[in-house]
């Protein structure tokens, strides 16, 4: 009767261990990484196996780790540390010439010949992890529920169809833009792409802009994207399956995105909305940094971070911005790698690291001075905090661009920054307090849901495992060709059997009226 009881007790307490699922992560390093881990300890803590892949080249994805068991492929990705930085290093410098159309121009064809290098990378990788027999068949008879993957890169997406599991996404972005582009209705009327600075209200010319660069998007795709992985595909997966039609063909779509921040727009069953879901409430500081924070009395502490990827800026900005904040009465926090500025004030305290949502938490946090990363930007709307955005590359002017149309937030252009320019955003942004009442007025939006993200994310993964896949939520018009799905040939039948009609009325008419005539002339 004793262990009866400690069973039952077991199984109200652990309900999830029981049924534990075997998942196979490939994650994207760096920043999405940072997203991927925390899905990684939730389904961890709810006695789920998981397993990541990863390469010899992580720099963020370790080896060993309580919360999986990894596989490290043979080969680079290409993506580590020194590529990124390098590749950014050379987008700050082009953003830097100003915004010029030329200037927008090789800022483009820069990005998107990385990515090509990068894709090029990828799909070597790939194949010499397909190529690999031993590992494939250890794969194959791991009998994982699911393949859990960030589409920022395709390879967790081909090897899934390749193991033909179910496949759950993490998505912000795929390969080819902004993760509704691909799998939703996206109406270019009123859905702005990334990079336009548009929003969901726009003039006819903004719309022209928008198609224009729906079409050099396109062209970027085709050129740039596509040729790395056709032979691929084709080996691997199947004769004439369509690059795009693999990312359709996804169970699950977990779409970092909150509609608080996005603009509205069409979606589809299988999309599963968790933004904000990497955000909860701050913990105490570290002893030195909650002495530091308390030492700014009624004045706060402004935090400044460019991310990940960009902890070191050009030195003549950084003794700019030094320069700026020596002269501000509020202490400040900024994550800075590199020489320390030249100007640096008394009230700048300098760090490698820092606990980002713990401070965004803080009563006495005034202000973030942020890139516009997806991740620093979700945190500061949870927090209420207005942010001062110096947007640097990929889809960072957009994301502050949605927070400064909401009246949370002031951009501030890296190619115009100088001291003075960024000393007077700082004290607009502090003294108007629609900043912070527009902030805060979206974090009560975002809070108000009848379930965290999180968790709604968790649930819809495991469901997935229980029921194989997801594809009753799946819409299969992938697989028509796209004069089908936009109904071409119907409006081409319809058209011709009204020519038809038409035409036969016609002759009838004449006939008729020929008939008519010639019966008139007989009568006379």
């Amino acid at each position: 009767m004793y262990s009866q009881w400690v069973w039952i007790t077991l199984c109200i307490l652990c309900p999830t261990t029981a049924y534990g699922g075997k998942v196979l992560v490939f994650p994207v390093d760096g920043s999405h990484w940072v997203n991927m881990n925390i899905i990684v300890e939730a389904l961890h803590a709810r006695g789920h196996q998981i397993t990541v892949v990863r390469s010899p080249d992580s720099w963020y994805i370790k080896e060993t780790s309580p919360l999986y068991t990894s596989v490290t492929l043979e080969m680079d990705s290409g993506f580590d540390e020194d590529f990124m930085k390098a590749f950014v290093a050379d987008m700050l410098k082009i953003q830097r010439e100003g915004r010029s159309a030329w200037a927008r121009f090789k800022l483009e064809m820069q990005q998107a010949q990385g990515a090509a290098e990068f894709h090029k990378m990828t799909s070597k990788m790939v194949e010499k992890l397909f190529e690999n027999k031993e590992q494939m068949q250890i794969l194959q008879e791991a009998k994982y529920d699911l393949v859990l993957t960030d589409p920022a890169i395709p390879a967790g997406i081909l090897l899934a169809h390749y193991l033909k599991l179910p496949l759950v996404l993490n998505v912000r972005w795929t390969t080819h833009g902004e993760g509704h582009l691909s799998i939703a209705p996206s109406p270019l009327s009123y859905v702005p792409l990334t990079g336009t600075e548009l929003s969901d209200k726009m003039s006819f010319f903004q719309r022209v802009l928008n198609v224009l660069v729906f079409g050099f998007s396109e062209f970027q795709i085709a050129h740039f994207i596509l040729p790395h992985y056709d032979d691929l595909i084709n080996k691997y997966v199947g004769p004439d399956v369509d690059y795009r039609s693999l990312f359709q063909a996804a169970d699950l779509w977990l779409m970092r995105v909150d509609f608080v921040f996005e603009f509205p727009r069409p979606t589809m069953p299988n999309v599963i909305y968790m933004g904000g879901f990497q955000c909860k409430p701050a913990k105490p500081l570290p002893e030195h940094l909650e002495e530091f924070v308390q030492s700014s009395g009624e004045h706060g502490v402004i935090i400044m971070s460019l991310g990940t990827l960009i902890g070191e800026l050009p030195q003549d900005l950084s003794d700019a911005i030094a320069a700026a904040f020596a002269k501000l009465p509020q202490k400040v926090i900024w994550r800075h790698k590199g020489d320390k500025p030249a100007g640096l004030g008394n009230n700048t305290l300098l760090v490698d690291w820092m606990p980002q949502n713990d401070l965004l938490g803080h009563p006495k946090i005034k202000l973030f001075v942020a890139h516009g990363g997806t991740n620093g930007v979700q945190e500061a709307l949870y927090h209420g905090v207005p942010i001062l955005g110096i947007p640097l590359i990929f889809d960072q002017r957009d994301n502050l661009f949605r927070i400064e149309s909401r009246g949370a937030g002031k951009i501030i252009d890296i190619a115009t920054l100088n001291g003075e320019i960024f000393y007077k955003g700082i004290q607009k942004v502090l003294t108007d307090p629609s900043y912070r009442m527009n902030m805060q007025r979206l974090s009560r939006l975002h809070r108000d849901t009848p379930m965290k993200p999180l968790d709604n994310a968790l649930f819809w993964i495991e469901f997935v495992m229980r029921h194989k896949g997801a594809a009753h939520l799946r819409t299969e018009s992938y697989k028509m060709p796209w004069y089908a799905y936009h109904s071409v040939d119907v409006i081409l039948f319809l058209t011709g059997v009204l020519l038809l009609i038409l035409v036969i009325s016609f002759t009838l008419f004449r006939c008729l009226l020929n008939k008519m005539c010639k019966n008139k002339v007989k009568r006379e």
